[in-house]
């Protein structure tokens, strides 16, 4: 098992380069860089002039030559000078080995936009996005595994007709949707404010002691979790009880029935942890899409600074810094959650065997 965890730690390493491959290349053909984007607003704004190049002077007289289509009216020695600012007087092969590099010591470099540490600015958001992550998934899997054990074992009486037809009604509310109707109901949109709208934290949280700080965490992050929790709630449901169906029908199941074995020794000691590897196969998915692409409108609609919003924000600005460190963050988390996922599989099942695959 040491050996198969190694060389899955060493493919990490080729398959973020991959990654950052593929994205590098895409953004080459993206309108609208981050140069076009400051030309933008220096023409709508004369003082943000000054903020970047020194001086708004050079704007009159200014002739027509430019190699950006914004740039129609500014020097061409400002436009080359910002060129150079940014790095792109650079050929793109040479940007992005220098990328790759600092990206191997974790050297992320500066936002253009927000002059700030992009590595300091991923840690500073990782809170909001890993509170809505963990706990959406970690509740997800405490609620619909023992439900959809629960559903399979009294498949077709009245309570798995029910349930079915609520986990539906779940499914098809969207995550947003949902939100809006707990803000509405529970935070002052129309009839109760039991919870906080926004933040992750009060004002006060430093002056709270450790329960009360505890407490206060937990009353924020209610509505945003349970908002992106239902979706996931009603696929891992039924997805665990189709899987716990086809296992109870399979001949071993009505074997060790023959032989004695109570009901609950036969579903836990040995359809559970063949029923299970499916349902644990998804967990990887599962949290990397309420991480990051479940999170936006969620953390938008309940004013919470995270990932999924920075890196929403940085690809509209095209600060590319921010966009490929928030990138190779959730790509090296996504992979390492691939790692640990499989040291599941060996947890719930000890006959599996990676070394032989291997």
């Amino acid at each position: 098992m040491g050996a198969y965890i190694l060389r899955r730690l060493m493919l990490v390493i080729p398959t973020l380069i991959g990654i950052m491959i593929v994205n590098f290349a895409l953004i080459q053909f993206v309108p609208g860089g981050p140069i076009e984007q400051i030309i933008a607003q220096l023409e709508g704004q004369g003082d943000v002039f000054e903020g970047i190049a020194g001086g708004g002077s050079e704007i009159a007289g200014a002739s027509n030559e430019g190699s950006y289509v914004g740039a129609q009216g500014l020097p061409a020695e400002f436009i080359a000078e910002l060129e150079r600012e940014f790095g792109f007087d650079k050929p793109p092969l040479e940007r992005f080995l220098n990328m790759i590099w600092n990206y191997m010591r974790f050297d992320f470099g500066e936002s253009w936009f927000r002059k700030i540490s992009v590595f300091d600015l991923v840690l500073e958001k990782m809170p909001v996005s890993i509170t809505l992550g963990l706990w959406s998934t970690l509740i997800a899997y405490l609620v619909s595994i023992p439900l959809g054990i629960k559903k399979a074992v009294r498949d077709g009486t009245p309570f798995d007709t029910w349930t079915s037809g609520a986990i539906i009604v779940g499914y098809a509310i969207p995550g947003f949707l949902f939100a809006i109707l707990l803000i509405v109901l529970f935070a002052g949109g129309s009839y109760f404010r039991i919870f906080p709208l926004r933040g992750l934290t009060s004002s006060n949280f430093e002056d709270l002691t450790l329960i009360g700080k505890v407490l206060d965490y937990f009353w924020h992050i209610t509505l945003p979790v349970l908002a992106s929790t239902i979706s996931a709630f009603a696929t891992l449901t039924l997805l665990t009880k189709n899987s716990f169906l086809d296992e109870i029908k399979k001949q071993y199941v009505i074997t060790a029935k023959a032989k004695g074995l109570s009901e609950s020794r036969v579903l836990y000691g040995h359809v559970f942890r063949n029923a299970m590897l499916i349902v644990i196969s998804g967990f990887p998915a599962l949290f990397i899409g309420v991480f990051f692409g479940g999170s936006l409108i969620i953390e938008t609609l309940f004013s919470l600074d995270g990932l999924g919003r920075l890196g929403f924000e940085a690809a509209v600005a095209r600060d590319y810094p921010v966009v490929f460190g928030t990138l190779f963050a959730f790509s090296l988390i996504g992979l390492v959650v691939g790692i640990l996922t499989d040291l599941t599989y060996v947890f719930i099942d000890p006959r599996i065997d990676f070394e032989a695959r291997g």
